[in-house]
């Protein structure tokens, strides 16, 4: 039975997130020192209701730390903690400010339903608090001659440490903030706020400045990548002729179609065109004139072979050949009549 109470109990924060009208998110990780800002949604019907945060893995016994009836003013800014509800945008935020590292756990967004029958509606958030250092961006781009910049953020605890930019792979490569909290040459400038965050930026980028480099705080880093692009080109590129060795041949891109220049060519086209199509009708008409001839020749071929055929059988007409006409055959024609 005792086993059953606590398996009960533990099961409970997570009831609510099945059945409940509000919403948020799931986890929220921050720098030790830093703020965050966590945005609960509600349903429309609770836009006249209490809400409130308070910290703890059970609705029943948690701590309650800010509340929308609460008359004290609140401050985002300066506030550990405070809540501003939103009825247009059916949300409430809350922020902490300063936050340590103790400060991490469970959290929830309760609406207060205000009857003993009905348990609030909430959500749960895991808020995770950590020290050591962190990057906005793990990598940047730049062209190259520009400059780029890299945000560096630590954790309280390192405020007072040295900050430090490094090449990956070469500690001798590093540059210090020192004392002062600063750094600069021509090319590399890094400068610390004292809050918790150090900038670097570098100056005038190379091809040769691609690559890691690590944002180093007392004895945490990380790493970031720096890419360089080629400086785009304003001139039109120089071709140097084809050598023997090269198997490709440079084409100049083709130029574009237009009505000023198809009109410039069209009487040129239209002659061609004219052209052409004469050369095709006179050519018909030759090979049409020699099918005919052909035909005819052929016709006077056979004429002849039935009347040889017929003088043959008789004889005493063989003297009636001779007033047969004969058209002027070529050689293909005679020895068809020898044959």
């Amino acid at each position: 039975m005792p086993r059953l109470f606590i398996l009960t109990l533990s099961l409970l924060p997570w009831i609510p997130v099945v059945l409940c009208w509000v919403a948020t998110q799931n986890e929220v990780s921050v720098l030790e020192g830093g703020s965050i800002t966590v945005p609960c949604r509600y349903d429309p019907k609770y836009a006249n209701h209490v809400k409130y945060w308070c910290r703890g893995s059970m609705r029943e016994f948690c701590t309650s730390l800010a509340r929308t009836d609460e008359t004290s003013s609140t401050n985002p800014s300066k506030d550990k903690v405070s809540i501003f509800d939103d009825p247009a945008q059916e949300m409430f935020t809350v922020t902490m400010n300063d936050l340590k590292e103790t400060e991490s756990g469970w959290y929830l967004c309760g609406v207060e339903l205000g009857n003993g029958w009905k348990a609030d509606d909430v959500v749960y958030t895991k808020v995770k608090v950590i020290h050591g250092v962190s990057v906005e961006n793990n990598m940047v781009s730049g062209e190259e001659g520009s400059s780029v910049t890299v945000q560096c953020l630590y954790s309280e605890r390192f405020r007072e440490s040295e900050k430090k930019w490094c090449r990956s792979g070469g500690w001798s490569s590093c540059l210090s903030t020192g004392s002062e909290g600063s750094y600069e040459d021509t090319s590399v400038a890094i400068s610390d706020d004292r809050t918790g965050t150090f900038t670097v930026t570098l100056k005038k980028l190379q091809m040769r400045d691609a690559g890691w480099y690590l944002c180093s705080a007392g004895q945490q880093q990380v790493a970031v990548q720096v890419q360089v692009t080629p400086r785009a080109s304003t001139t039109e590129p120089v071709t140097s002729p084809p050598t023997q060795s090269q198997s490709a041949v440079y084409l100049p891109p083709p130029k574009h179609i237009t009505k000023e220049s198809w009109n410039s060519h069209r009487y040129m086209l239209e002659s061609v065109a004219v052209c052409s199509s004469l050369l095709l009708l006179v050519g018909l008409a030759g090979l049409a004139r020699k099918l005919w001839i052909l035909h005819k020749e052929d016709s006077e071929l056979r004429h002849f072979k039935e009347m040889k055929e017929r003088f043959s059988d008789n004889p005493s007409d063989m003297g009636d050949l001779q007033h047969v006409p004969i058209a002027s055959h070529n050689k293909a024609t005679m020895d068809g009549l020898n044959e």
